[in-house]
């Protein structure tokens, strides 16, 4: 099973996506901002990371760009909310493989997902 790292600074917003992740894939943490996910990846190497763009103590922007220097491999999804359109290609720039608004529809998360792992 296909691990996952859930980054967002709003609970609702983590539980909302692991309704939609599980029980297909198995989240193994979730964080609260682009510090925790940083470490976290390091400890958990999850097979993709759900990473929201805006956050405190550092965004996702950031984070995105270290772990990508870290783990060039990485599969991370950026979740924006809409208006954020610069943003998301600063992201998909740095090594982000694709990108989901806010609010989630649980199809195109599973879609999103889905192509990262078409080989």
């Amino acid at each position: 099973m296909k691990t996952a790292m859930i980054v967002d600074d709003a609970t609702v917003m983590r539980i909302r996506l692991r309704d939609i992740l599980e029980p297909r894939y198995k989240v193994v943490a979730e964080a609260t901002n682009g510090l925790e996910a940083i470490e976290l990846f390091d400890q958990y190497l999850p097979d993709f990371v759900t990473l929201d763009i805006t956050m405190p103590q550092m965004n996702g922007i950031d984070a995105l760009e270290r772990i990508m220097k870290r783990h060039p491999d990485a599969h991370v999804i950026v979740v924006s909310a809409v208006g954020q359109k610069k943003m998301v290609f600063d992201a998909i720039g740095r090594g982000a493989k694709d990108f989901i608004i806010k609010p989630f529809d649980p199809t195109r998360v599973m879609a999103s997902i889905d192509r990262l792992f078409d080989d």
